[in-house]
């Protein structure tokens, strides 16, 4: 009973949706083969009977078409006021939502969904809408006409529907984005106005309009479609026979899929457990038998006459724990063939294949199933049993196809060759643990009764089973009720029983030892089965983990090589394309990140395809590489595509193209890769090129983050530079050309004063290039400190005499320490430091403002400030004025580059210090900076032991 219950999961998800779906409006797409099929018509009558049920109906958009039989169907209906746009000369009328949204009505008919805005055009520069997310708000950037919000009409219903109103509207099949190619191609038009299938698929209700080619030719020839001239041209060209027969189909076709997905979601729904052949649907059981390419490709013809999906299912059981190497490959070589022929392939696990694929079969709705006529003896059947019997006694209204046939004429596969004989060691196991346990009862049958020695003999076929497998322990099953009979059952040493209650001890004992070993070889099988889908579902986590934490491309590809290597039995690589190459180009060098270990160890070392790699590949591999990346196919060993190399190479596909290449190589050399594991290594890559994308997704990012910032530094250089560079030059100039012209009126002190102007501003020229070097050095990383032990106070007047010029009207007042040591630093950049700091207070100071510099010890540094009694720093962030060319004021008061304390920063902070800024209490800033006091000055010591002598 519990397989006939819905998923609990399910439900709730599905209670969900629904829940999400009650406060969105309705969608019902009124779908066409062509124009003139009536699908306006046909959303008129459905508009006007829900208007007769009470419904609030509006008419949002209609495209009569100058047809009567539809105007005649608006009459009635309230009318939505439409938008009346001047566009290029001519009146167009669009959509309007805003009045629909306002209004709000229950039902809104919108015709035309593919319909393109006249927003979508130009009117200026460049398109004005972002493309989104289904169902989101596309706004407009620069909209020049009000009231159109969109650039397509699907847009706009969708908007419309998250607003709660149900939308009736209409839609051709050559309007479906996925269909665009494929429409192009039959009729030679390609059409432009294009909506994506999701909205086909997120309708409530889908509606197909349909009319005969014959018919829709004749409304065509009548004038009920197109005007006379127009109607002429479109036969001619779009609407002949043979393309309204392709849109037909095509039409039907998707209707047909979304009526079938719809009847998917309703048997889920409601837990059908029966078939329902709404459409055929073929699943062939395919195993490790030469008659199963045979099998499959009959299964494929008859799909393909049938139109209908197919799929091949292979049911593991334990008996696929005896299976030889060569029938491992044939049946993976069968499974490759089904995923070629375009079938979908499937492993499922039971102890009974016959029911593993009546339920599968059930689950996916499958009208027919196509199995191999058994070629075993009738006596394996009656053990065994028969999967055709099995099949039609519980396959219920589900139709069997038994094929026969010969096999296919193969060459022995390599390992046949090589394969071991069978093994007999279990069996010999098997045969001591009965003489282990006949020992053990002769021991004990002095004190037991010979039935109750029968228990240790169970106990021996168990440990076979746990240990050997099935075939030992039967071996040992039968093995035990012999000996018993012939040491233990009177008269002994014969096998003939005198009591004929004994018989049903051996047939209790034998059917006991069976069914044990039975179910012991199943719980092996089904616990070998969940430890190799653990394993393999942990090294799928545990690689997305650790690759979710990494960001290099090159560590993504050795963490991807070793875990791959792990989960499965082979050797790995993962190869990546050059850095300089773009998404997106073929033909790019390939690289190896690294040599992981194990990867390729035995490859005789050829040139790969970058220089210097320190792992080499054969040639044949490489061009096997180089072609699986270019081509973005599986290809290599056990493949249709260059299947002599050694290994298998899997492309790491993206949305942009592939992003390098997985390399596998089997630790056999005469084996190839199952089905599963292929499948496997498939998911190892999708996760690979994941955390590949990612990666190049990032460094493009870091990469435009720095065009950007290089950008506004050019920029924030450009408007800060220009105007100080061209001061300057510009009273150089006017002063060198006025003293060139030689006039004899000027006087000697306005001579005197024009050359100091020169010299003035030659120098602030002077100053303002060695601000852009230094800060330039500063980015590089060039610049050097040359740390020496200095007296702060030389420091200071150095700095004092460099801006006397610039402080000659402002009092100055120093107060250094007595005791302050010396201290480790590059003078002439310190002594930059302070120069710029004094610029900084005499250009935002009014003139005979005191400024007071001071320097003193605390803990293990040197502290200097730098004071003034000025207007005081901005009220916000202080430490923003170390950014570079930050300048206070508005831009008719700003000064200087504003690159100087950017550079007292960078200064500072090679030197190990701090510089922080503040407001002075009672009025002014301070700027402070830290120099550390490290080691121990080199001649401290001699000049003590020096002024004690002198002393």
């Amino acid at each position: 009973m519990t397989n006939l219950r819905p998923n609990p999961d399910a439900l709730l998800a599905r209670v969900q949706a629904d829940e999400a779906k009650q406060a969105r409006g309705k969608l019902k797409i009124f779908f066409g083969a062509a124009p003139g099929v009536g699908k306006t018509y046909a959303m008129l009558e459905a508009a006007r009977k829900a208007g007769k049920e009470g419904a609030d109906v509006v008419i949002g958009y209609i495209e009569p078409h100058c047809r009567p039989d539809t105007q005649a169907l608006v009459l009635g209906l309230d009318i939505l006021p439409r938008l009346e746009i001047e566009y290029r000369g001519a009146k167009l009328f669009e959509f309007n939502l805003d009045a629909a949204l306002e209004l709000h009505p229950q039902l809104l008919i919108v015709d035309e969904l593919a319909h393109t805005n006249v927003s979508a055009g130009e009117k200026g520069t460049g398109p004005i809408c972002r493309n989104g997310p289904v169902g989101a708000e596309h706004k407009l950037d620069q909209s020049p006409f009000p009231g159109v919000t969109h650039a397509k009409r699907w847009q706009d219903v969708m908007q419309l529907l998250d607003a709660g109103i149900d939308v009736y509207t209409t839609l051709n099949v050559q309007h479906l984005e996925s269909l665009n190619d494929v429409i192009a191609q039959i009729t030679g038009v390609v059409v432009r106005e294009t909506v994506p299938d999701s909205i086909l698929e997120q309708a409530d209700e889908v509606e197909l309009v349909d009319l005969p080619p014959d018919d829709l030719l004749e409304r065509l020839r009548e004038g009920k479609v197109y005007i006379a001239r127009e109607a002429e041209r479109a036969m001619a060209h779009f609407f002949t026979k043979g393309n309204l027969i392709a849109l037909r189909e095509l039409a039907l076709r998707r209707t047909a899929e979304r009526v079938g997905e719809q009847m998917d979601v309703y048997r889920d729904e409601q837990a059908v457990q029966g078939t329902w052949p709404a459409r055929e649907r073929i699943l062939v059981s395919v195993g490790p038998s030469p008659f199963a390419d045979r099998l499959v490709r009959a299964a494929r013809r008859m799909a393909a006459g049938l139109k209908s999906p197919w799929i091949a299912v292979h049911v593991e059981t334990p008996h696929d724990a005896d299976l030889s190497a060569a029938d491992r490959e044939r049946l993976t070589q069968t499974l490759r063939l089904v995923e070629q022929l375009g079938g979908e392939t499937a492993t499922l696990s039971g102890q009974s294949v016959a029911d593993e694929l009546i339920q599968y079969a059930r689950s996916r709705n499958v009208t027919k199933i196509v199995v191999g006529k058994p070629k075993q003896p009738r006596w394996k059947e009656l053990f065994r049993g028969s999967l055709v019997y099995e099949l039609t006694r519980k396959c219920g209204d589900i139709d069997v196809y038994v094929i026969s046939g010969d096999p296919q004429p193969t060459a022995a596969p390599a390992a046949q060759a090589h394969q071991q004989p069978i093994e007999r060691l279990g069996y010999l196991w098997a045969i001591l643990m009965v003489l282990g346990c006949t020992g053990l009862s002769f021991s004990m049958s002095s004190r037991l009764d010979p039935t109750n020695l029968v228990m240790i003999y169970m106990l021996g076929v168990v440990a076979v089973s746990l240990r050997l497998g099935r075939g030992p322990s039967i071996l040992a099953t039968i093995l035990s009720v012999a000996v018993f009979d012939f040491c233990f059952v009177p008269p002994q040493w014969t096998l003939a029983v005198r009591d004929t209650e004994y018989f049903f001890t051996f047939l209790v004992m034998l059917v006991t030892g069976l069914v044990i070993s039975t179910l012991t070889a199943r719980v092996q099988f089904q616990a070998q089965a969940a430890r190799r889908r653990e394993r393999r579902t942990a090294a799928l986590y545990a690689m997305s983990r650790e690759l979710a934490a990494t960001q290099s491309a090159e560590q993504i590809a050795r963490i991807a090589a070793r875990h791959v290597m792990a989960a499965s039995d082979v050797r790995a690589v993962v190869l990546l394309p050059d850095q300089n190459r773009n998404l997106g180009e073929k033909g790019d060098r390939l690289h190896l990140p690294e040599r992981p270990e194990g990867c390729f160890a035995q490859m005789v070392p050829v040139p790969l395809f970058s220089a210097g790699d320190s792992l080499s590949l054969n040639v044949h591999d490489e061009a096997v590489a180089k072609w699986v990346f270019e081509h973005g196919e599986i290809a290599g060993r056990g493949t249709a595509t260059l299947p002599g190399s050694e290994g298998v190479y899997l492309p790491l596909p993206t949305s942009r193209g592939a992003v390098g290449v997985l390399g596998v190589i089997p630790s056999s050399s005469t084996s190839n890769l199952d089905i599963e594991q292929l499948h496997l290594l498939e998911a190892f890559a999708g996760l690979i090129a994941i955390a590949l994308e990612r990666a190049n997704l990032e460094t493009e990012a870091d990469q435009i983050r720095l065009d950007i910032e290089t950008e506004r530094l050019r920029s924030s250089l450009l408007s800060a530079v220009s105007h100080d560079l061209r001061t300057p030059l510009s009273v150089v100039t006017g002063a060198s050309s006025t003293l060139l012209e030689g006039d004899q009126s000027l006087t000697p002190e306005v001579r005197r004063e024009l050359a100091a102007s020169i010299l003035e501003e030659s120098e602030r020229l002077n100053r303002l290039v060695a601000n852009l070097l230094d800060m330039t050095r500063l980015q590089a990383g060039a610049l050097e400190v040359r740390k020496q032990w200095q007296p702060i106070e030389e420091v200071v007047g150095a700095a004092l005499a460099r801006t006397s010029r610039q402080l000659k009207d402002r009092p100055v007042t120093t107060d250094v320490a007595a005791d302050l040591p010396f201290a480790p630093l590059d003078d002439l950049l310190i002594q930059q430091v302070l120069v710029n700091l004094l610029e900084n207070a005499a250009r935002y100071t009014p003139p005979g403002t005191p400024i007071e510099i001071s320097a003193r010890h605390e803990d293990d540094t040197i502290v200097i400030e730098v004071a003034d009694r000025g207007p005081g720093l901005p009220p916000n962030d202080p430490n923003r004025l170390f950014e570079k060319f930050y300048r206070v004021g508005d831009s008719k008061t700003r000064t200087g580059t504003g690159l100087g304390l950017a550079i007292c920063r960078g200064i500072v902070q090679l030197h190990g210090g701090k510089i922080v800024a503040a407001n002075r209490p009672g009025g002014g800033a301070v700027f402070r900076f830290t120099l550390p006091l490290e080691g121990t000055p080199p001649c401290m010591g001699d000049c003590f032991l020096q002024s004690e002598n002198e002393g």
